[in-house]
């Protein structure tokens, strides 16, 4: 699938510019895999893809305890989207295979 693979994040946050890692595979139209950044990695969950079209949700405990949701699209070895974290908004992302 489009998804398939190890991607390298950028997310505009109110904190400044983050990166991680996105490593992601697809089976039918879940997404599963694992993101890490800062140190930490975590398990992607509610992963999902339609063509195109993913989204995926990971938690993160620093710098608070949060959901974040990300919504995007991969177009062959770019990706870009909407990360969220609720109540506190959401921001930009984007991202190219490694």
């Amino acid at each position: 699938m489009a998804v398939d693979g190890t991607w390298n994040l950028t997310m505009q946050t109110p904190m400044g510019e983050r990166r991680a890692n996105l490593v992601a595979a697809s089976q039918g139209g879940t997404l599963t895999g694992k993101q890490s950044g800062d140190g930490a990695s975590t398990d992607v969950f509610d992963g999902a893809v339609n063509a195109n079209d993913v989204s995926w949700k990971i938690s993160i405990t620093n710098p608070m305890p949060l959901t974040l949701q990300f919504t995007g699209t991969v177009d062959g070895d770019k990706m870009s989207g909407k990360m969220s974290a609720g109540a506190l908004g959401s921001w930009l992302f984007s991202g190219v295979r490694a």
